[in-house]
């Protein structure tokens, strides 16, 4: 965990616990730590769902997007981008964030991006992420959760909306395109003086490269299918593959988003690598906040036991879900 980070959250909860009276401070906490609680436990525990309603969930009528809207009694206006999702915002896992969001007290916006639900991002999939910003109430907060960082935080950076976004946090998300496939290809990821290499499946790998197909003739599958061939084939991809990786890549737009940036990351994330969260702090240093922990491994639970390093990473997240609940 990045101290100097944590300490300028700790700040913000300072600040909102001097600005709110007690009791709903003191609330406010209660709810972020039994969301972060029952996020952690995959649902084993459920105090969150214990203390709040079921959530009422109805369709939000955005212009060329399919959405839906999770609320309890109204609350903080969010929007949530999932990450790969066959089902977009109908996939059992989306659903189930969207429902604890809602319960934790946030009016949830949950648009479906086309890309993600085929393992393949374009920049068109920014555009119901913009709608959906365009049809909410402002300022809102904005959670995007793995490869949907992408299009959440080019729609962040989008003028026609970027004033509507207080906060985006990023749960696991990337900074670069490039380094993304390079890594999913090769298994090999680097930032700084920060070097590492995981071993993906080949059959997951091989699906990924079909999924994209449209971009590649023949010969290029093939090798970026094989990753002693991909670190090769990705030094220098073809002019069009290149321009489409620097469209998808939030550090190229960071700077200009005027919102605050949270970036958590699982530093045992094996489906992106903690170093692109570190990558997109670099790309814009103010007003970002990066959250390390070994609680969380991609956008699931790690493995690890109770401990005090465990118990300072868990009040980490109760306060990043805190300062969500009160960025508005």
């Amino acid at each position: 965990m990045r101290q100097p980070e944590v300490s300028r959250l700790l700040g913000l909860l300072l600040a909102a616990l001097v600005t709110f009276p007690v009791v709903q401070a003191a609330l406010g906490l209660v709810m972020s730590a039994a969301f972060v609680v029952e996020l952690l436990s995959g649902g084993a525990r459920r105090p969150l769902s214990a203390l709040t309603d079921e959530p009422h969930v109805e369709s939000l009528p955005v212009a060329d997007a399919a959405v839906d809207r999770w609320a309890v009694r109204g609350g903080v206006p969010l929007v949530l981008v999932h990450g790969y999702a066959p089902g977009g915002k109908d996939d059992p896992r989306v659903r189930q964030a969207a429902a604890l969001l809602a319960r934790a007290g946030f009016d949830v916006a949950v648009p479906t991006i086309p890309g993600l639900t085929r393992g393949r991002l374009r920049p068109d999939d920014a555009r119901p992420v913009v709608a959906t910003l365009a049809a909410r109430a402002r300022p809102t907060v904005m959670v995007a959760v793995s490869v949907g960082a992408g299009p959440a935080l080019l729609a962040a950076a989008d003028p026609a909306v970027r004033d509507h976004v207080r906060v985006v946090l990023s749960l696991g998300g990337y900074a670069s395109a490039a380094e993304l496939l390079r890594f999913f290809l090769t298994g090999e990821y680097a930032w700084g003086g920060i070097r590492g290499r995981v071993v993906h499946d080949p059959a997951v790998v091989r699906a990924f490269v079909e999924a994209n197909a449209d971009l590649l003739d023949t010969p290029a599958r093939e090798a970026l299918a094989d990753p002693a061939r991909a670190a090769a084939a990705l030094t220098a991809p073809p002019p069009p593959v290149a321009d489409l990786l620097a469209q998808l890549s939030p550090e190229r737009v960071a700077g200009t988003i005027p919102g605050r940036l949270i970036l958590v990351h699982g530093i045992d994330d094996p489906a992106v690598p903690y170093t692109e969260s570190l990558r997109l702090a670099a790309a814009r240093p103010e007003h970002t906040d990066v959250v390390l922990v070994h609680v969380l491994e991609h956008v699931e639970p790690g493995r690890r036991g109770v401990s005090w390093t465990a118990l300072r990473e868990l009040f980490a997240l109760v306060v990043v879900v805190y300062a969500l609940l009160h960025a508005v």
